[in-house]
């Protein structure tokens, strides 16, 4: 039944493609990013933290992106956007804003944290890999750069 679960992922990155008139293979290659995401949220599950799970999944859909960069030749940022829609707190997000406009200041509070603390798994899972991404980029150019031969 989880499995499913990618699936609706997959499908919901879709719509969010059309939605940003998203066109041809793109449409497949960047909603697979969602489903992968949301997998590995699902295989982290025995945890029983799901600040950790979106941590995990936003780690694997950031790879998954920055490979598929470098293979399509495009923004990894394409990639990305369509799939993190799975991985969003909206329901976080508006409990937040529910509790803070009835004045429930106590469940305002650990509702909104909590939701901060989703968004910051997802903005620290892409920073992890982005940063690796660039530093063996940059790496790999400065092997090549020495490797090559010195002309006058």
């Amino acid at each position: 039944m989880e499995y499913l679960q990618c699936l609706y992922a997959f499908a919901s990155c879709v719509g969010f493609c059309i939605l940003l008139n998203v066109r041809g293979q793109a449409i497949l290659w960047t909603s697979l990013g969602g489903a992968i995401g949301w997998f590995f949220y699902l295989l982290c599950a025995p945890a029983q933290n799901d600040i950790l799970q979106y941590f995990v999944g936003t780690l694997a859909l950031a790879v998954y992106a920055e490979v598929m960069a470098r293979v399509r030749r495009a923004p990894a940022t394409g990639y990305l956007h369509v799939a993190l829609l799975p991985m969003v707190p909206g329901g976080g997000i508006y409990y937040t804003m529910e509790y803070g406009i009835a004045g429930n200041t106590e469940m305002f509070l650990e509702t909104g944290m909590h939701t901060l603390g989703i968004a910051g798994a997802l903005a620290l899972g892409i920073l992890v890999v982005s940063t690796l991404a660039r530093v063996l980029t940059l790496w790999g150019e400065e092997r090549q750069r020495r490797a090559a031969p010195r002309g006058r």
